[in-house]
């Protein structure tokens, strides 16, 4: 196995093998990003298949000194996924979570309960605009002014859809459990 800096700058000059090879490496976590932006894997491998063509495209621009190519190239793949959502509206794809009932809120951890694979499809259903916000927040670590940069929101707004979201994912789980 080849190590990651050579890959890298074989893949620069275009060497197929190393891409291929940095794309083997990475691509179930690249995957699992798109999977949290993408509304069905469908739009996960349109959102992967335009984040590659900007990590390839833009790699020459990495800087070991600044960033892990993994940290480096999430964030690429995370501002793909951003992309391909602003192109196909993802705003209108909004609901206000104020039209759904409340439920009572038991505090307790029901994340260690589910397998990730569950979890993930539990994220995929929150409406579009609070899965943006809780994956940009708590799963990819952007503050809420960088959020609110990202996706032309106020910084107020950015934390009430965190709020929301969070609120929903625990409703969400306990039906879940009740339900196993």
């Amino acid at each position: 196995m080849t190590n990651l800096h050579q890959l890298i700058r074989n893949s620069i000059k275009g060497k197929e093998q190393a891409q291929r090879e940095l794309y083997l490496r990475y691509r179930v976590k690249w995957y699992m990003i798109c999977l949290r932006y993408g509304h069905d894997r469908s739009e996960a491998d349109d959102i992967l298949q335009e984040g590659l063509i900007q990590i390839y495209n833009s790699l020459h621009q990495y800087e070991e000194k600044r960033a892990q190519f993994y940290t480096w190239s999430s964030r690429v793949i995370v501002h793909a996924a951003l992309n391909y959502l602003k192109k196909n509206c993802w705003y209108k794809m909004v609901i206000d979570i104020d039209e759904i009932a409340d439920r009572a809120v038991e505090e307790q951890d029901v994340f260690e309960k589910l397998a990730a694979e569950e979890m993930l499809s539990i994220i995929q259903k929150l409406p579009m605009g609070y899965r943006l916000v809780f994956s940009l927040h708590e799963l990819e670590g952007y503050t809420h002014q960088e959020i609110a940069d990202h996706l032309n929101i106020n910084v107020g707004t950015s934390k009430s859809q965190l709020s929301k979201a969070k609120k929903m994912l625990r409703q969400l789980l306990e039906y879940q459990i009740v339900e196993k």
